[in-house]
């Protein structure tokens, strides 16, 4: 693996000012030919920016050992030399491998993971199932999982830090956005990570998803064999799978879409049952008689509001929901909704994490599994015109 060293005598400049250029230092004495000399030499040599002790004994003009001892203080070191080691290592912005003291491979055995924001007062117990179950399969194989907070503004930061502080051997990603900055950030770092869910097809990374797009066209296909055929889809996208299984299911039974009909709103109970109002103030023979919901969530509070009009869950309009949340088991009536294998999700992603990490090539990077559906009280009553 090359060092910063290699790229700097390769552009012929010091190691402070490759150090500079490739951390996008502004400096005035920096010009636009020797900034072209440092990205060329670091392309070349497949260079990305990564201070290691090695970097901070070149700059100091000192051993390895010295730069150890001068950082863990675990041996007297002159003064001159100890305050050349932390100039050295303030000027590289380096930071000391907490782990280092104990591994005797350059590896942590710590996997990264990030909380999202998510609205005040609204839980996620899905994610928090998967969350306790990756920990475990993480355990299993000798790993522990470091969680940590990704803001929403300059989204990687938090990744490039954990990395260049040799805190974590690689990361599981989830809440995966279309065009996610993390993905092509930690490929062109070199960084192992395999996701929870997909992004675009523009880019391969390792994957395990459950296939929305097969779980909601289900859900259709079950509300069809109630007789239902106005349905009507709630979801917090109108480009994604999940959507495009309630189309692909109206295509396939011969119903022509209505627009009107497919809402986009937030995941959380209160705008999930402000966004069914304008459906449910119809008159009666042109209202949706089912509503299919992207989220247990929207589920929920769409059955909230129907109670609150003086609607019959499951008699006067049929609901189902995704996810399996733990209490769509005890709402009254329950709710019919898709279940997704957590535990095996789970333990597939950190297999697909470990294989990268270890640089095992898998038969298979891109998995995804067909969830299952949980028929319940809100939707088993048949109905018909």
């Amino acid at each position: 693996m090359s060092a910063l060293r290699e790229v700097a005598q390769r552009a012929n400049v010091s190691l402070l000012t490759a150090y500079n250029v490739l951390s996008n230092a502004h400096v005035a004495s920096i010009t636009n030919e020797i900034r072209q000399a440092v990205l060329d030499s670091a392309s070349n040599l497949n260079y990305h920016l990564n201070i290691t002790i090695k970097d901070v004994a070149a700059q100091a003009e000192v051993s390895i050992a010295t730069v150890s001892y001068v950082l863990n203080n675990s041996v007297p070191v002159s003064a001159p030399t100890r305050e050349r080691v932390l100039e050295a290592a303030a000027a590289l912005n380096y930071r000391p491998n907490i782990t280092a003291r104990n591994l005797q491979a350059s590896e942590t055995r710590m996997i990264g993971y990030a909380w999202h924001e998510v609205p005040p007062g609204q839980m996620n117990p899905v994610m928090d199932r998967f969350i306790y179950c990756m920990a475990l399969a993480a355990e299993s194989a000798g790993y522990h999982v470091l969680t940590f907070t990704q803001p929403r503004k300059n989204e990687t930061r938090a990744y490039e830090d954990l990395i260049r502080s040799n805190r974590v051997d690689g990361f599981v990603l989830s809440n995966l956005k279309v065009s996610d900055k993390r993905i092509p950030h930690l490929i062109d770092m070199g960084v192992p990570f395999a996701a929870f869910g997909r992004s675009n097809n523009q880019v391969d990374f390792p994957f395990v998803d459950v296939d929305g797009r097969y779980g909601i066209r289900t859900c259709m296909e079950h509300l069809f064999e109630r007789g239902h055929e106005k349905i009507a889809y709630l979801g917090w996208s109108l480009v994604d799978e999940r959507v495009h299984g309630y189309f692909d299911a109206l295509h396939s039974a011969g119903i022509k879409r209505n627009p009107e009909w497919v809402v986009r709103t937030h995941d959380t109970l209160m705008e999930a049952g402000n966004a069914v109002h304008p459906l449910i103030d119809l008159p009666e023979k042109e209202r949706p008689t089912a509503i299919v919901c992207a989220s247990d969530m929207m589920a929920i509070g769409v059955m909230r509001f129907l109670g609150s009009v003086g609607l019959r869950v499951g008699i006067d309009i049929a609901i189902t929901g995704f996810d399996d949340h733990p209490m769509s088991e005890f709402l009254y009536p329950s709710l019919t909704t898709i279940r997704q294998p957590i535990e095996w999700l789970a333990q597939k992603v950190i297999d697909l994490l470990l294989a990268e990490i270890n640089k095992v090539q898998l038969p298979e990077r891109h998995i995804i599994v067909p969830p299952e559906l949980i028929v319940r009280g809100s939707s088993s009553q048949y109905f018909a015109d």
